[in-house]
Parts: structure tokens; C-alpha cells; sequence
């Protein structure tokens, strides 16, 4: 059985129809920039996120990065973010020109909690961003207790987590922003770069509106310097098509997560518990493992895709290595020796997520050695 990590093209099949019909239309009506599509797809993450207001932008980095320029946050501050994600939550406080500071991740848990920021905090300290990793909600109400506490701001990286809630709200309407991405991998995938950033401040929700079109206040005026960061109508409109399949898709992933953990019992796979309150969206099913790299070329070796998200923890990147020399963060870094994607997405069958649990047992039972395998193909 050949199972890959992902399968968009199955996808594009399931939905074709739909998605030609909606693009032609965008094709016929001649407007590919700011138009009806990016109006409408924002209104309806609106009411889906249930945020005040959805600003679209190119990609979940530039939500992060528009999210901190609008905020007033650049040289001089300091914000929290997790070692333990993707590179750029990270690198988007570099380039509003402030310093992160990095947090270990929660015991048992691949986010950060307050512990962890608590660590990190700083009298420079101005914004945390916390991620919602691989779609697990942030226990985020002991988080808005300290953020409130300490006079910062809460933004979201939700780029990996949209659909997902904490005590019955949308993940993304917790913070003063939340940033979501429509990368083609994301539960909610664009077929390109796309991006979108929830607010509920009014003034907020302008100025993001400014920064993303050049600092725009007219067509002809600007009242700062921008960005080039519009969704375009292409884009947009196969959002919202693939939009109202969100919940069943995402309800899936839940059931393929189950079936994971009960193929994978008495195996040396381990995952965070999910938080009471709480409904994930399971944008990846990570495990660790003592014997990850070999276990992966097991997989391999039985046409089993799989991914390591992530092999670098933030502060050990040599982007930030000698400005972070000596700091040791022992949680993430574990994680970034341990974690290993198995394959996940609405259409992959039950019987696949067994077969995949039966070679991790066959991969333990190799021999005595418990990862010293002759043949990591075995």
C-alpha cells in the first residue's frame, strides 16, 4: 500500500466542478485584485471564525507581520514567540525590526504556556504570539489572564488551525489579531499563497486594510508605507468554495486522529493529550518517537510519506544561533529530535491508518534493539 503525506490533487477531483465553474466566473468578469470575491470570502470567515472583521492578505506571513507593523511594534521591543515552530513566527518580529524571544514548549504539549512565557518575559517585552501548532488550541485563557496583567499584546498564529475551537469560540478571535494562512497544505488550502488576519478593533481592522495596499488611503494617497499584500480574486474564489466543506473535513481529520491513537497503543508513539474545552482540527497527526529517523526510513522503505515538522527549533536556526548563543530550551528541542508527521487529510481510508499502525509494531518488534535496525528498509 502506497499511502502519500498529502493528497491535493484527490482533493481538486472531489471538488472539481465547483471550482472551475467559480474561476471561470472570475476569468469572465475581468477583475483579479480587491474585488467581489475577496469581499464576500472575508465577510464568510468573519461569520466562520466569528471575529468582527477578516482582512485577506497574501500569505500567513505577512497576516503576522501586518498584525505587529499595525500594533506599533518594531526596534526597541520585544516579543515572545515558540521555539518550536515554523521559522516564520519567528522571523516576521525580525523584520518589523523587534527582537523574539523564545519559549519552551508546555510539558506533554507541543505550545507554549504561561511557564513558558513567563521564562522569556523581558521588560522590553510588548506582544506573544501564540501558535496554535499542528491545530491544537493554546490553552489560551491563563494566557489572556497574563497578557493582561503584564500590559501585552495577545496575536494569534492560527495559520495552522483555522476551524479549531477553545470553549466553544473560534480559534483566531481570541487575540487582538488572529493569522491564519491558505497555503495549498492547510486544512483550508488556496491553490497558491494566501493569507487572512481576524480582528475585532475597528480602527485596527482599517489600518491593516492600509497597510496591506501600499499605505493607501485613496487610490492616489498614502498616509504611511505599506505593503503589496492583497489576495487576489483567483484565489479567493476558490476559497470559498472549498470554505463550506470545512467542518466535515476537519471532522474527519478528528476521526482519523482516534483511529491513530488506537493503532499506535503500546507502540513508543507518543502525542499531547487534548486540552479540556477544546476541539483541534488535527492539521497534522504528529507522534514522537525515541527512534524517529529510523522509523521514518521504515516507513520509507514501505511507501509510507511522511514529514518532520520541525527538525530545527527556532532558536537553534543559524539565523538566530548567535543571537541566541547559550540559550537552551530543553522541551523543543527534544521535540525537534522526536517529532514525525504521519499522513493525515480527509480521504485517506481507515484502513490505511491501521496498516501504517501495524508497521510501527513491526518496526519495535525488529529486534531486541528497539531502533537498531540492519535495515531500516526492513
Amino acid at each position: 500500500m502506497t499511502i502519500p503525506q498529502l493528497d491535493l490533487a484527490g482533493e481538486y477531483q472531489q471538488l472539481r466542478t465547483e471550482i472551475d465553474a467559480a474561476v471561470q466566473q472570475v476569468f469572465l468578469k475581468g477583475a483579479f485584485i480587491d474585488g467581489a470575491e475577496n469581499a464576500a470570502l472575508e465577510h464568510e470567515l468573519a461569520e466562520y471564525i466569528g471575529a468582527a472583521e477578516v482582512i485577506c492578505v497574501n500569505s500567513g506571513t505577512d497576516a503576522l507581520l501586518l498584525s505587529l507593523k499595525a500594533l506599533g511594534i518594531g526596534a526597541g521591543d520585544d516579543v515572545i514567540v515558540p521555539a518550536f515552530t515554523f521559522f516564520a513566527t519567528a522571523e516576521v518580529v525580525s523584520l518589523a525590526r523587534a527582537r523574539p524571544c523564545f519559549a519552551d514548549c508546555a510539558p506533554g504539549q507541543y505550545n507554549i504556556d504561561v511557564d513558558g512565557i513567563r521564562e522569556a518575559l523581558t521588560p522590553r517585552t510588548k506582544a506573544v504570539i501564540a501558535v496554535h501548532l499542528f491545530g491544537q488550541p493554546v490553552d489560551l485563557k491563563p494566557l489572556q489572564e497574563f497578557c493582561v496583567n503584564h500590559d501585552l499584546w495577545l496575536i494569534e498564529d492560527a495559520a495552522q488551525a483555522i476551524g479549531a475551537r477553545y470553549h466553544d469560540r473560534g480559534i483566531g478571535s481570541f487575540g487582538v489579531t488572529g493569522a491564519f494562512s491558505f497555503y495549498p497544505t492547510k486544512n483550508l488550502g488556496a491553490y497558491g499563497d494566501g493569507g487572512a488576519i481576524a480582528c475585532s478593533d475597528p480602527d485596527l481592522a482599517s489600518r491593516l486594510r492600509c497597510l496591506r495596499n501600499h499605505g493607501r488611503q485613496d487610490r492616489y494617497q498614502h498616509s504611511e508605507i505599506g505593503f503589496n499584500s492583497r489576495l487576489d480574486e483567483l484565489q479567493a474564489a476558490i476559497l470559498r468554495v472549498k470554505l463550506p466543506y470545512l467542518d466535515d473535513w476537519n471532522a474527519r481529520r478528528r476521526q482519523l486522529a482516534a483511529l491513530y491513537q488506537q493503532a499506535l497503543q503500546n507502540t513508543e508513539c507518543n502525542w499531547p493529550a487534548v486540552l479540556e474545552g477544546t476541539v483541534p482540527v488535527h492539521h497534522q497527526f504528529v507522534v514522537t518517537h525515541p527512534h524517529r529517523d529510523a522509523l521514518q526510513l521504515f516507513l520509507a522503505g514501505h511507501n509510507i510519506s511522511t514529514a518532520v515538522f520541525y527538525p530545527i527549533p527556532c532558536h537553534r536556526q543559524p539565523a538566530f544561533s548567535e543571537s541566541h548563543a547559550g540559550v537552551s530550551l530543553p522541551l523543543a528541542e527534544r521535540l525537534a529530535d522526536q517529532v514525525l508527521a504521519l499522513p493525515i487529510y480527509p480521504a485517506l481510508p481507515p484502513e490505511a491508518v491501521w496498516h501504517i499502525g501495524e508497521l510501527i509494531q513491526d518496526f519495535e518488534h525488529v529486534d531486541t534493539g528497539r531502533g537498531n535496525h540492519p535495515n531500516p528498509h526492513y
